[in-house]
């Protein structure tokens, strides 16, 4: 591309970080907790936090030991559950199949949302602002879950893989927050791309997705979150047990080995563990992609928001 879509780049990429100093100053500031705010925050993390505690304590039991004291500390402590789970809920081809399940919907999905709210972060319809009202109200609607089993046994999309995939690949989650963040782009990136010949699909993946990945690992973390921890779409689409992934392996798991606490406990820290990894490697993109594109989300499509304004300015 010439060197005035470089340039611009450029200056988004300088407004961009000079965004992101202001979001961490403000962190920073926020995080100058009064006592009442601590004493809130400690109440807080400790009614989330036991639960795991005590979830993972169970898991290095053993059942014996359990049965003898079940809140105190293991004694001893072991390894054996976790070697016992994972060989008795078949937890390798199910991990695989949930990485499957959770990956490609993500991926598909986030793809699709750029590319329709783009042009409709752009007005580039005549009632833009009428279809997002739509795709935002049917976020509320409630899944028919029955219609969608009778559709994907008449397609032939039921008790298989690639009709599972097609079924939780055209979710619209995301998009209403990505029409917020494409306004902050300036449309001088549009306008430059244009005038040098660059085609739509080459601005998209290579300009606009770039700019978004605040916004896109953000959801890419939601989308993994909600797909791994999926449960009453497997129960109902998937009868092989060679597709199940790892919340219908846990749950079949749960009711075969109903007394054996601690090997459920571990059963359960195995079909967590992806999760918290998740989220420890894309944390930083979660905070500033929830600052970033939030704000700007209720705007108006007609209407840039003031940080775009400024920037095109």
């Amino acid at each position: 591309m010439s060197t005035q879509t470089a340039g611009l780049r450029r200056e988004s990429t300088t407004t961009v970080e000079v965004q992101r100093a202001a979001r961490r100053r403000g962190l920073r500031r926020g995080l100058q907790l009064s006592g009442v705010q601590l004493f809130c925050f400690v109440v807080a993390a400790g009614l989330f936090a036991l639960p795991l505690v005590y979830l993972l304590l169970q898991s290095f039991k053993t059942y014996p030991s359990f049965l003898k004291d079940p809140t105190g500390l293991p004694h001893p402590w072991t390894l054996s559950n976790f070697g016992s789970a994972w060989t008795q809920g078949d937890f390798a081809l199910e991990m695989l199949n949930s990485l499957l399940y959770a990956v490609v919907p993500d991926v598909v999905t986030l793809i699709l949302g750029v590319f329709l709210a783009f042009p409709i972060s752009r007005g580039w319809f005549k009632h833009s602002n009428a279809l997002y009202a739509f795709f935002v109200f049917s976020g509320f609607l409630p899944a028919g879950l029955i219609p969608l089993f009778v559709e994907a046994q008449k397609l032939g999309l039921y008790d298989n893989r690639v009709g599972y995939l097609i079924l939780t690949s055209l979710s619209g989650a995301g998009f209403f927050f990505f029409v917020g963040y494409i306004k902050t782009i300036p449309r001088e990136l549009d306008e430059a791309a244009a005038m040098d010949g660059c085609g739509y699909f080459r601005f998209i993946f290579r300009i606009i997705i770039p700019q978004m990945k605040p916004a896109l690992a953000t959801f890419a973390i939601f989308g993994f979150v909600a797909s791994w921890n999926n449960l009453i779409l497997p129960l109902v689409m998937l009868n092989d047990s060679s597709l199940w992934p790892v919340t219908r392996g846990l749950y079949g798991f749960f009711g075969e080995h109903t007394s054996q606490w601690p090997l459920i406990a571990a059963a359960t820290v195995i079909v967590a563990a992806p999760i918290l990894v998740v989220f420890v490697v894309l944390q930083r993109y979660l905070v500033e992609g929830v600052a970033g594109g939030a704000a700007t989300g209720s705007a108006g499509v007609g209407n840039a928001p003031p940080a775009a304004v400024a920037a095109e300015e």
